[in-house]
């Protein structure tokens, strides 16, 4: 199974909270993959709305999303494109 990471730098005025955070569940879970969501130390369920509040992820934040699966590619990227689109 392939295995994708990548690095983000969270440009959006709110970071991953509330409703970002729940843009971004929303659309992990319709992949296949595991994703995980690190920032620093700690590391979240990419699925669960609250593990991803738990992170406080504010702007200028560097996270990291690793997806795990068969598409992990798509899944990635995907993710990737809503981060930097900023969340509107």
């Amino acid at each position: 199974m392939p295995n994708v990471k990548k690095k983000i730098k969270i440009q959006n005025e709110q970071g991953l909270h509330a409703r970002p955070a729940a843009l971004f569940v929303q659309l992990a879970n319709r992949f296949n993959s595991q994703i995980t969501v690190r920032k620093g130390r700690k590391e979240a369920n990419g699925k669960s709305i609250m593990g991803i509040l738990v992170l406080g992820v504010g702007k200028g934040s560097q996270i990291e999303i690793n997806c795990d699966g068969d598409d992990a590619e798509k899944a990635c990227h995907t993710l990737e494109k809503l981060l930097m689109r900023e969340l509107v």
